[in-house]
């Protein structure tokens, strides 16, 4: 069982400009169709094209713009999209698989698994190892994304995924105009954050908005807090091998400390938060119902959406650690990424599609409107984007895209910090979710 928290396919975006896929049609380059990337010799690409995605509504908008701007210029093919929530995509895949009634899916935890936890290797990997993906690698679409992207989700040397972009998922968004009533600065560390946070309270501000009905929205709060702990992928790596090798606790020191930040997030967060939805979130904050919210880069669209200009808001990585430098960088994930069944009936039209959505000025406007930072080098993207580029100047990838769970492992073990039973989102004080995490781990072994 491998394990992702965080990423758009999770997220239901309520709220989004109708008008934004209607806009985005034009903006699509009629890019060449004949070649081994797909279509016949003449161009000709017809058939279905049956695609499967996890949903979120930013980034399924822009995926049918691109699929009404590829049938207009292919009109004997035919678009079969279909987007399924996070939860039942994999049951939904697995079956589609099996029925041959697929061509391009999403393909979930997709990178090389270490040798420590081989017993661990996630589906889609095992597919891409026993042939059951096409192999990309000498496509010439391919050349348009950025290499270090593709080497992240190259298995054996070979390239399987198309990857749809890059989101950060380790931030916090803020309201200025709240910020700035109370005389407070964005925080850069874990003193200056809890000064905030006691401020705020103090002014009768809720500090935190956190969506904890879906469970995993709170679980931002713990990337955050890794981020800052591990701020390297060498720190990460050495953590997630330490602890596959039990030379590392859950319960040390440092790694108890985790919960322990996370703890106090949600003890600053809006009553009962529990049961609130992610989807709510965005309204809420444009409300003004509290001054701070962990979430990802991919939701933006949908909070500037929501906030319509009624104040400035920011993004800021989470400061969970007292030394500021750790706190510099956003950590991230690879978003949505592609791949083509063996089993397709329609390969050259599949290949043809991935070309269309490849092509720089498609791809542009794909990625602008899914609200993704880019894949592809040279990709001008949102004012946004371009305002938070000081913690993206290199990218560091999140906690969950370097941790493999252990099949073995009880349910608190999973994440590893066990961030679910931390009370109020469940019943236990930090110390007793990181002993239910460090017992249900040695049982794997």
């Amino acid at each position: 069982m491998s394990w992702n928290i965080s990423r758009g396919g999770m997220i239901s975006r309520a709220i989004i400009a109708a008008a934004g896929s209607v806009a985005m049609i034009g903006s699509f380059a009629a890019c060449g169709g004949s070649s081994a990337s797909g279509g016949s010799s003449n161009g000709e690409v017809s058939g279905d094209i049956n695609i499967l995605m996890s949903s979120a509504s930013a980034s399924d908008a822009a995926f049918k713009a691109v699929n009404k701007a590829f049938t207009a210029k292919y009109p004997k093919a035919k678009v079969n999209f279909s987007s399924v929530p996070n939860d039942s995509y994999p049951a939904t895949k697995s079956a589609r698989l099996s029925a041959g009634s697929v061509d391009i899916f999403v393909l979930k935890n997709f990178a090389e698994t270490p040798s420590y936890a081989k017993s661990s290797t996630p589906d889609d990997v095992q597919l891409a190892q026993s042939g059951g993906l096409v192999d990309l690698t000498g496509e010439s679409f391919m050349k348009h994304y950025t290499r270090s992207v593709l080497d992240a989700a190259a298995i054996g040397g070979k390239d399987y995924a198309v990857p749809t972009g890059l989101s950060y998922s380790t931030g916090l968004y803020y309201n200025k105009k709240i910020f700035e009533q109370h005389g407070l600065k964005a925080p850069t560390t874990w003193s200056e954050l809890q000064q905030v946070m006691s401020t705020l309270k103090a002014k009768g501000v809720t500090p935190f908005g956190i969506g904890g009905k879906d469970t995993w929205p709170a679980g931002l709060v713990m990337l955050g807090n890794v981020a800052s702990s591990y701020p390297t992928l060498k720190d990460k790596q050495d953590l997630a091998e330490g602890l596959w090798k039990q030379k590392v606790s859950l319960k040390d020191e440092k790694t108890k400390a985790i919960l322990d930040r996370t703890q106090k997030v949600f003890e600053n967060a809006q009553e009962h938060f529990s049961g609130a939805g992610y989807d709510d979130l965005p309204a809420a904050f444009a409300r003004g119902d509290f001054a701070m919210m962990p979430d990802g880069t991919w939701n933006e669209p949908t909070i500037k959406t929501a906030v319509n200009g009624a104040f400035d808001y920011g993004y800021i990585p989470f400061p969970g650690s007292d030394n500021a430098a750790d706190n510099s960088l956003l950590n991230g994930k690879v978003e949505l990424q592609l791949g083509v069944s063996a089993g397709t009936k329609n390969k050259a039209g599949a290949l043809a599609w991935l070309k269309f959505f490849s092509d720089p000025t498609n791809y542009a406007t794909f990625v602008n409107g899914a609200g993704y930072s880019s894949a592809q080098p040279d990709i001008k993207t949102s004012a946004f984007l371009d305002s938070v580029a000081q913690y993206t100047k290199t990218y560091q990838p999140a906690w969950d895209q370097v941790w493999m769970a252990n099949n073995k492992a009880g349910e608190d073990a999973v994440y590893p910090f066990n961030y679910p039973a931390l009370s109020p989102l469940g019943t236990q004080s930090s110390a007793q979710a990181a002993d239910s995490a460090q017992k249900a781990w040695s049982a794997a072994f």
